[in-house]
């Protein structure tokens, strides 16, 4: 891992950084949207404004690199992120539960573009350290699982009113990244990325790589997203865990998703990224299983660990299998990681909007159940790609 180049360590810390304004949201803005909305089930729309926010700015923010380059969006990104954080504040302290949404909606522009780390790195390096260096891109989110809890906590009761403390600590955050930002270099391929691809869309969406690549992170980010949104409002909110219970099965969860990343690279090298993805549908199902059986603290805890690492063996997966569906045309790779991430966050999007209104109205159960049917599709596209490519 030593032998990487520096911008791949400096988008660790950058993504270390971002990723904690994702682990912070996800951690109060169902808590702030429970106190501040017109309707409990409205509660956990702050969070999932975050995710929709993402999927309709990913081209967009794509598309802006492609004209202006990474860095300058990555930069602009930093600033954009603390105006934000501003609003945020405004709206918590004038007690606006939709101008909180709003706010919450814009900075999933942040979240797109830090999507974009993990193909920045890529580009960086050879084609045989590409896992390796996804890897250690996402190990950012370790710490991220810490900073974003623990910032959220800290800065709570700074104020009279509650978490306005913690969104100025956040700020601090983008303001680091901006400095480290300053010294990131763009690979010079990625400059010349001109869409002047002569595949059409349905040549490119029907090859099988693309097709097993956008699934399994798909399956990864819908699943994920739409237990752990829903994981705050029913252990804090309808079963009456502390805040601090609710933080440290979300450490573990963050935790769980970033930390097989050490390992990575070395799961892919033994089993290849189809069994990888096989073993991330498994977890899955026990994170299912493990969750349904009991409310109890422990089923929670072991249900969203396994949550992570289905979430991480899909998702890498799912990311460096990818690139093989522009492998002979470095000019497709724009259009391809674009319909990439809008299948992926406009589904995960869909999740996050939904897990608010089934938990309050169905049940945590009803939760668990509803993805199911997804994770047997998933395990049905990875048998069929094993199946034509042996």
């Amino acid at each position: 891992m030593l032998n990487l180049p520096k911008n791949v360590w400096i988008l660790t810390a950058c993504l270390a950084l971002f990723m904690s304004l994702s682990v912070f949201m996800v951690f109060v803005a169902g808590i702030i949207g429970s106190a501040l909305a017109p309707l409990k089930s409205l509660s956990t729309l702050p969070v999932a404004t975050i995710v929709v926010g993402t999927a309709v700015t990913v081209i967009p923010a794509i598309r802006l690199m492609s004209i202006f380059g990474r860095k300058k969006v990555f930069l602009s990104s930093c600033i954009y992120t603390i105006l934000l954080i501003g609003l945020c504040i405004f709206s918590i302290i004038s007690k606006s539960f939709y101008l909180f949404c709003f706010a919450s909606f814009c900075l999933g522009g942040s979240v797109a573009v830090m999507q974009q780390f993990r193909f920045a790195a890529i580009e960086s390096v050879e084609p045989e350290l590409r896992p390796k260096a996804t890897a250690v891109v996402l190990l950012g989110g370790l710490i991220s699982a810490f900073l974003g809890t623990e910032i959220a906590t800290l800065g709570k009761n700074y104020f009279n009113t509650e978490f306005v403390g913690s969104f100025m600590i956040l700020s601090l955050l983008f303001i680091i990244a901006f400095i480290l930002m300053c010294f990131f270099k763009p690979a010079e391929k990625f400059m010349q990325q001109i869409d002047n691809s002569k595949r059409s869309l349905i040549e490119i969406t029907k090859q099988g790589s693309f097709i097993v690549a956008v699934s399994a992170a798909t399956t990864g980010f819908v699943v994920m997203s739409f237990i752990m949104t829903a994981t705050p409002v029913s252990m804090h909110i309808m079963d009456g865990f502390s805040l601090h219970h609710t933080k440290s099965v979300l450490q573990a969860h963050v935790i769980a998703m970033f930390l097989p990343s050490l390992f990575t690279a070395y799961i892919v090298k033994y089993l290849g990224l189809t069994r990888m993805m096989l073993l991330g549908v498994i977890f899955f199902f026990i994170s299912v299983i493990i969750a349904y059986s009991s409310h109890a603290l422990s089923s929670y805890w072991w249900s969203l660990i396994l949550l992570g690492l289905g979430w991480n063996f899909l998702f890498i997966g799912g990311t460096n299998l990818l690139p093989r569906s522009y492998n002979k045309n470095e000019n497709e790779k724009f259009k391809i990681q674009s319909i990439n991430d809008f299948l992926v966050f406009g589904f995960q999007a869909i999740a996050a909007l939904s897990a608010g209104w089934f938990v309050f109205n169905f049940s945590w159960e009803v939760v668990l159940i509803s993805v199911i049917p997804l994770l047997l599709f998933q395990l049905f596209v990875l048998l069929w790609w094993i199946k034509n490519n042996n």
